[in-house]
């Protein structure tokens, strides 16, 4: 029964994270309220409250919830896989914006969405508190396959921060890319150059 209540509670959230996206893109952050938002959902105001406390982190939580659906596929690659592969793998398979966390493929609202989330001053605040709070759970995952401890050990921590900048980065250039370019590319690059240390290219400095 429990297991159904969860169920139900997470697919609550998702819904009211998404209307709040969906809203968003057709109407602009400022001019949906949060009344707007829970009637898209069909829940009261007061359902709404009993898991976001405001609009901006009903839409961080599509963030957060990608990173934490990355540490969990993390976990679930093979144990003797190397750590950067596995890595590779589990961002690939979870974290593709070209990829809806169910599965499905992507659509204009989505694109439109990680826009808003990337380049919506109000929302900073908390796709800051959000990713805090998923690289969290993605440097367990991390400590979890390389027998380290993330409240001792500095490694866990800095291998989620790396990842998060390779996405952020990936995500950033895939917004701004005219004409639109491929996202996978953009992060299978960016793991390319963590791994080899992010040497100079040519037309950088040392």
């Amino acid at each position: 029964m429990s297991g159904l209540r969860e169920r139900k509670k997470s697919a609550t959230r998702v819904a009211l994270s998404w209307a709040a996206v969906r809203l968003v893109v057709e109407r602009g952050y400022d001019a949906v309220r949060v009344e707007d938002i829970a009637a898209a959902a069909d829940v009261s105001v007061r359902t709404f409250r009993n898991y976001f406390p405001t609009k901006a982190d009903a839409i961080a939580f599509r963030h957060r919830e990608r990173i934490e659906q990355l540490a969990d596929a993390l976990r679930a690659r093979p144990v003797d896989e190397p750590l950067w592969d596995a890595v590779r793998s589990a961002v690939q398979e979870r974290f593709a914006l070209g990829v809806e966390t169910d599965g499905a493929p992507p659509d204009r609202q989505w694109i439109d969405g990680v826009r808003v989330m990337v380049e919506e001053p109000a929302l900073a605040g908390a796709l800051q508190k959000a990713v805090a709070g998923a690289q969290t759970a993605l440097a367990e995952a991390v400590a979890a396959r390389t027998g380290t401890d993330p409240r001792r050990d500095l490694y866990p921590t800095l291998v989620a921060a790396a990842v998060g900048a390779v996405v952020s980065s990936a995500s950033e250039l895939w917004l701004r890319a005219d004409p639109p370019v491929p996202f996978a590319p953009l992060l299978q690059e960016g793991f390319d150059r963590l791994t080899a240390g992010l040497p100079p290219t040519s037309g950088s400095t040392s």
